[in-house]
């Protein structure tokens, strides 16, 4: 479900540019190009309504009282982060002749309609949202793909959303339920293997690495049977890099245009050398992978010859004496009898002189 149209890479890389556009179309499509030129396979932004989300009383987050002003209310903050239909569809647009998907959380039900009719082909659950059962039910009664982010969720609560989830997947028409949700995720096993995938993350800004817990990946496979990814807030990118080796199937990543600016997540985000470098480590870790047969490779059997030691004699050897540890040593090249037999050798009669050095055949 994760495969790119442009490739067949195992790990999907979205790169989340969220609201560091500030309001500005123009720097929305910047980013865009940044997210294209990194080799990322999406870039993903934001789609709400400030008054159908947040009240006039929602405090900041520390993290954003940090980076904004600090007597600016919530809803004042995110009001100016909107961004309209005419410049979704402008961003889709510029995605296209990319060859870039265009994503969005959605945080509303407005927002999701807005996003169906753009025809995008998933959706993506932040991990505020994971609680919020009607508009998880909006979300996955459109049909469309979705995946989750787990931040701040016990595993009960992705159990019950998952079950919401399920409830409109299979189109329940009954009243919805905590009962309903939970028969739904019982029943509803084979939809969400084919529409979901859930990400780990830590919803902090940024995120410290002793609280990243990356084991717990594992834990979300292994309890919900679900393709699992990691959604990463660290600095850096040593750790979505991690995570792509401990088998990731999608990884998120917010990056800006700099660090410096005003906003909420311009200082947790990755600037662009630093998502290209993110992207390319993780492509090369997809391709270090490999298999999992432990056997000599093609361009390791031209150098075992050179690498390993054979059978040889330690110095000069006549015909008739008889090999010892005096007389019989290994060294390299590797293209004689291996030392794996060397106590074999000992005792046996020389059939031939050798010099020292010479290979004993």
């Amino acid at each position: 479900m994760m495969n790119h149209q442009k490739n067949r890479r195992a790990v999907f890389i979205i790169a989340e540019a969220g609201v560091n556009h500030n309001g500005s179309l123009e720097m929305a499509k910047r980013l865009i190009a940044v997210a294209a030129e990194s080799g990322a396979d999406a870039v993903k932004f934001q789609t709400f309504k400030a008054e159908n989300i947040i009240s006039r009383y929602a405090p900041k987050a520390d993290y954003q009282k940090a980076a904004t002003d600090a007597k600016e209310s919530q809803l004042e903050m995110i009001r100016r982060l909107e961004l309209d239909q005419s410049s979704h569809e402008t961003l889709l647009a510029s995605c296209l002749e990319k060859n870039l998907e265009f994503m969005s959380a959605p945080f509303d039900d407005e927002s999701v309609d807005l996003l169906v009719k753009l025809g995008v082909t998933r959706l993506k659950v932040p991990s505020g949202e994971i609680t919020n059962a009607p508009l998880l039910l909006k979300m996955a009664r459109t049909g469309l793909p979705i995946i989750m982010s787990t931040g701040m969720a016990s595993l009960g609560e992705v159990e019950a959303a998952l079950g919401v989830l399920a409830f409109g997947y299979l189109n329940y028409r009954e009243r919805p339920s905590l009962e309903g949700f939970g028969r739904a995720w019982r029943e509803g096993e084979g939809a969400l293997r084919e529409k979901v995938v859930i990400l780990h993350c830590t919803s902090e800004y940024p995120a410290p690495f002793e609280e990243v817990n990356l084991r717990a990946m594992e834990t979300l496979a292994q309890a919900f049977g679900l393709p699992v990814g990691y959604s990463d807030h660290t600095p850096g990118i040593a750790i979505p890099i991690a995570a792509a080796a401990r088998g990731a199937v999608v990884i998120e990543k917010h990056f800006t245009l700099d660090k410096r600016l005003p906003g909420p997540d311009h200082q947790a985000s990755l600037e662009p050398s630093g998502l290209t470098a993110m992207v390319q480590s993780i492509r090369q870790v997809e391709v270090a992978l490999g298999g999992s047969c432990k056997l000599p490779t093609a361009s390791e059997l031209k150098n075992r010859e050179v690498a390993r030691n054979s059978l040889m004699a330690a110095r000069s050897i006549r015909k008739g004496e008889r090999f010892s540890g005096e007389n019989l040593t290994s060294k390299r090249p590797g293209n004689g009898i291996s030392p794996m037999y060397y106590w074999d050798w000992l005792g046996r009669v020389a059939e031939k002189d050798y010099q020292p050095d010479e290979i004993i055949r």
